[in-house]
């Protein structure tokens, strides 16, 4: 789930540095994978609760990617704008070493100059991000 404010920043989770797949690499704020009888959005609703703390939240939905990698799957992104401090989320830290809002042309600028510190495909989901009404 991508999460946004009203001054169009972006919040990224650093994923801990004891995950299996990407430790230590920043990605979207809000990952999961959907159990069986779940769907999409009961999975990022339960999930943004677990990593972030955040409660009663009506997320949009946005697009759905399928992945041939290493790891094939297709992804449903979902998108939250909401106004709260770093401090204000409760992050669930054995999922998420740490938070912070990027804006847009930082976020761009760290991508091209330091891409080595986010998740292969960040590049590529920022793009969809960024292309979605």
């Amino acid at each position: 789930m991508w999460i946004t404010n009203s001054l169009g920043e972006i919040l990224l989770a650093k994923r801990h540095h004891t995950k299996i797949h990407y430790p230590g690499k920043w990605g979207p704020s809000v990952a999961g994978t959907v159990d069986k009888g779940e769907t999409y959005k009961e999975n990022i609703i339960k999930e943004a609760e677990e990593e972030l703390g955040l409660k009663n939240i009506k997320p949009k939905i946005g697009l759905k990617t399928k992945t041939d990698n290493k790891y094939h799957h297709f992804s449903q992104s979902y998108i939250l704008n909401i106004d709260k401090k770093i401090d204000e989320f409760k992050i669930q830290e054995n999922e998420v070493e740490e938070i912070k809002w990027f804006s847009v042309k930082e976020l761009i600028k760290q991508l091209q100059q330091h891409s080595e510190e986010f998740l292969p495909r960040m590049k590529k989901y920022f793009e969809l991000f960024l292309s979605h009404p």
